[in-house]
């Protein structure tokens, strides 16, 4: 998949596994005395741009590499994808790749506003290429119709093998009741993908007098923002009720199917989602999977889900209500993107500025 921006240059970039291979187009005839660069840079952007106001910047690299292609000073080892990406582009076309280390975080947006305007708050990728008389001068303005960019958005992949499914339960004692009322909840496998539908198995053992009128399921996801505070906060994106009823004295096995979706959360401001890009539409955020020796810190922002099993137990009697209660297990929730199939690793790749 191949995308092209021209903005007084032109730019053609695509991604590969951990590498991006690509190639830019030029007419040097405004040139003069300057350069072309070309620039990937992974980010943390914790304000919108309507604040980057009285010389402060509310954006964080986390990592950056320019290079500097014409005048040519160096040619990277031509690939396949160069070869086609030559081709398209035309004469007075030079590659490029970067490779982009793998403890570098994925990217994630936080869900704005209605009335938020500018980017989105986040972890984003982004290659550009720019015109400039120096490759690194903090002091020198660099005109917009002479960059062009690209946002590129890093996903993680789940693993080829998924594990056992996680189980809890609890036992609850109720007040005028001599006996308790026993849940366990239940998944098939560690690991779900997004879109889909996740069976959750329920056993309930109710010794107890008091009859289950329904069971509530909730799904949390964790935002912990590391990179600059210790800003950590939760939003529920999935609180479904369901009729299941169980009698005093009696037992039941139920299985029921659950499925959180951005679709079902699209107004709910700060919610961790999938690096958002222009034009196109994304996902709740991805669970973040840490590899071993990478300091959390360096990943921005750490997501995580939780699920709720929820029996809401009536209370009977005189008492009636002052004796009702709940009773509640939790099970963690991996959502991540399967992998594709094929050796081609491709990640979503859009233009935008």
């Amino acid at each position: 998949m191949i995308f092209k921006k021209t903005s007084g240059n032109g730019g053609v970039c695509i991604l590969l596994g951990f590498f991006v291979y690509g190639v830019v187009k030029v007419d040097t005839t405004d040139f003069g005395d300057r350069k072309a660069f070309v620039q990937m840079a992974c980010a943390f952007r914790y304000g919108s741009d309507d604040l980057d106001v009285m010389g402060l910047c509310f954006r964080k690299d986390i990592w950056i590499q320019q290079i500097q292609i014409y005048p040519e000073s160096s040619k990277p080892e031509l690939s396949a994808m160069h070869d086609t990406l030559l081709k398209k582009a035309g004469d007075n076309s030079y590659p490029f790749s970067f490779e982009i280390p793998t403890n570098l975080p994925c990217s994630v947006s936080l869900q704005p506003g209605p009335d938020d305007k500018g980017k989105a708050c986040g972890v984003d990728f982004e290659v550009k290429t720019y015109l400039a008389k120096e490759k690194n001068n903090p002091d020198e303005k660099i005109d917009k119709k002479d960059t062009a960019r690209l946002v590129v958005r890093k996903i993680q992949y789940a693993p080829s093998q998924v594990g056992a499914g996680p189980k809890a339960d609890v036992c609850k004692s109720f007040m005028m009741s001599d006996k308790p009322v026993h849940l366990e909840a239940s998944m098939e496998k560690d690991l779900y993908f997004h879109g889909e539908d996740i069976p959750i198995k329920i056993k309930i053992n109710n010794e107890s007098n008091k009859t289950v009128k329904k069971i509530k399921i909730t799904v949390d996801q964790t935002t912990d923002i590391v990179l600059y505070s210790a800003d950590k906060y939760t939003k529920t994106v999935l609180n479904q009720e369901f009729g299941e009823t169980v009698d005093a004295a009696s037992t039941a096995d139920i299985c029921l199917t659950i499925k959180p979706a951005l679709s079902e959360n699209k107004e709910k401001r700060g919610l961790a989602l999938d690096g958002r890009l222009k034009d196109e539409d994304t996902n709740l955020a991805s669970t973040t999977m840490i590899r071993p020796g990478v300091e959390k810190e360096v990943l921005g922002i750490l997501v995580s889900y939780k699920i709720k099993i929820n029996l809401m137990v009536a209370g009977g009697g005189l008492l009636g209500g002052l004796t009702a209660s709940d009773v509640t297990v939790e099970l963690p929730l991996n959502l991540m993107h399967p992998k594709p199939a094929g050796n081609f690793l491709k990640t979503h790749i859009i233009l935008g500025l």
